[in-house]
């Protein structure tokens, strides 16, 4: 049974930092065991179906990973890679993740980075070099530790413009209604900062804060996660366990990608934000939990209600309270505050300088990693550029700036052939929806010169569904 995601280094009673190593080529994971074996208790896998099952049934969430981006089903892309890596943080959003791989094109290194991972180093790569920069990440993850509680919740919401002072106002006046509040906002974006903010200014604040990510468990993981089961309820299961709405119970529960829900699970949860009421997984007594509910989400809800993915009746009352988490690129000079802060958590000795070049350069950036993605810009410019300067050419090393248009067949059809393709046997809606689609996604592309948030207003969509779009034609592209 997986447990709560450690914020910190998981340490063995060795004293060794558990590594998840995840390579499909055993002559790798088997002599990166070894050499590493001497610093880390190594967990080796080659799938990405295998990490996530290894760390449902380990019990522990490893703190730092190795992971190659060609795994199998499809070894000679980096899909994989990119899915691992959302899934990982999806677990442990404070996990750091350095991909080891010989796909190390610029555009997966990038996109590699700005989706979560903390640093790329290609194969082959010296084991020397390896080392280092792996320590370099247990540096970090002690700094982390050394600062979490460096402040109240309170003050951690860094910022000064406009839209932060009304997401502060916002959360001021909903923090104690006893009402659940639904927090929209990409990811990276700093929902859960959100979400812990309104539990430190609510009332139920001398209770328990929990966190449950919904898309990082099956089904019926999630299940047994959220409701607590029975002994003997399923295979496995030797003992009783409470679940995260009895522990959560006085306090509130904070139930992040709430749209990724099965839909057997909604009517659930729905049951609970009725009455209160719900049961242990292999039980028949009701229980009641006084749990205060927060839920997020990075994906259009209402569309999922349209599509059927999402009850609507869960939905209205999930939103009865909603926040809008801006953009970090929404937020005007604040980016440069929160580079600050960051640089005063990560700096080891001297801090980095960004010119001005850099400093205008980084104001325009688009951010499509959010808070997460500057983060870890600041994390790798800490380690390469000590006490220096930072200059645009250094900094744009680090950005993921711009997004190529898709290279796919375009194709007009005049009004006059439609009758005849639909005539004909072969014709498909979907795909000729699926063509239309990327004409347009084609066309807001390079009317906004790659950038990605201008592309989506164009589109009238937000980023995260184009993001996602994307990643799935350039899956289908690939087959």
């Amino acid at each position: 049974m997986l447990n709560e995601p450690n914020t910190g280094p998981d340490r063995k009673t060795d004293n060794r930092l558990q590594l998840l190593l995840v390579d499909d080529d055993p002559l790798i994971t088997e002599s990166l065991s070894l050499v590493l074996s001497d610093e880390y208790e190594v967990v080796s896998v080659e799938t990405r179906k295998q990490a996530i099952n290894s760390l449902n049934i380990s019990g522990s969430i490893p703190s730092i990973a190795l992971v190659d981006l060609g795994l199998p089903p499809k070894p000679h892309s980096p899909e994989e890679g990119f899915k691992l890596i959302h899934d990982l943080l999806g677990i442990n959003r404070d996990i750091k993740i350095l991909i080891l791989s010989g796909q190390s094109e610029q555009q997966n290194i990038q996109h590699g980075l700005t989706l979560g991972a903390v640093d790329f180093i290609p194969k082959p790569c010296d084991t020397g070099l390896l080392k280092a920069r792996l320590r370099h990440q247990v540096m970090m993850l002690e700094a982390e530790k050394n600062q979490q509680r460096y402040a109240e919740t309170t003050d951690r919401l860094l910022g000064k413009s406009l839209v932060i002072e009304t997401l502060r106002k916002q959360i001021q006046q909903f923090a104690d209604t006893p009402y659940p509040v639904l927090i929209e906002g990409e990811s990276g974006s700093g929902k859960e900062l959100v979400a812990e903010s309104l539990h430190a200014q609510s009332s139920q604040r001398n209770g328990p804060f929990m966190t449950l990510n919904c898309a990082a468990f099956t089904a019926d993981l999630l299940e047994s996660q959220l409701f607590g089961h029975s002994k003997g309820a399923f295979t496995g299961a030797t003992a009783s366990k409470a679940g995260f709405f009895e522990d959560a119970n006085n306090g509130s529960l904070f139930l992040d990608e709430i749209g990724e829900l099965p839909t057997d699970l909604q009517s659930k949860l729905l049951r609970v934000l009725e009455n209160g009421e719900y049961y242990r997984v292999g039980e028949t007594q009701t229980r009641k939990s006084t749990a205060r509910i927060i839920a997020a989400t990075n994906r259009d809800l209402k569309e999922a209600v349209r599509q059927g993915a999402f009850r609507q009746d869960l939905y209205h009352r999930l939103s009865v309270l909603t926040i809008h988490v801006p953009l970090l690129h929404e937020r005007g000079d604040d980016c440069l505050l929160i580079m600050d802060h960051f640089r005063q958590i990560y700096s080891t000795g001297q801090s980095f300088e960004l010119s001005a070049a850099a400093r205008e350069h980084l104001l325009e950036y688009p951010f499509p990693g959010n808070i997460r993605e500057l983060r870890n810009i600041v994390i790798r410019l800490s380690a390469k550029y000590p006490g220096r300067e930072v200059g645009v050419e250094e900094l744009e090393g680090e950005l993921e700036s711009t997004v190529s248009p898709l290279h796919v067949r375009q194709e007009t059809a005049a009004p006059a052939d439609i009758r005849k393709e639909l005539l004909g046997d072969k014709f498909s809606l979907d795909a000729c929806l699926g063509d239309m689609e990327k004409r347009y996604i084609n066309a807001a592309l390079e009317m906004s010169d790659g950038n990605l948030s201008k592309a989506a207003r164009l589109l009238g969509i937000n980023r995260t569904t184009l993001y996602s779009r994307l990643e799935r034609f350039t899956g289908e592209d690939g087959k």
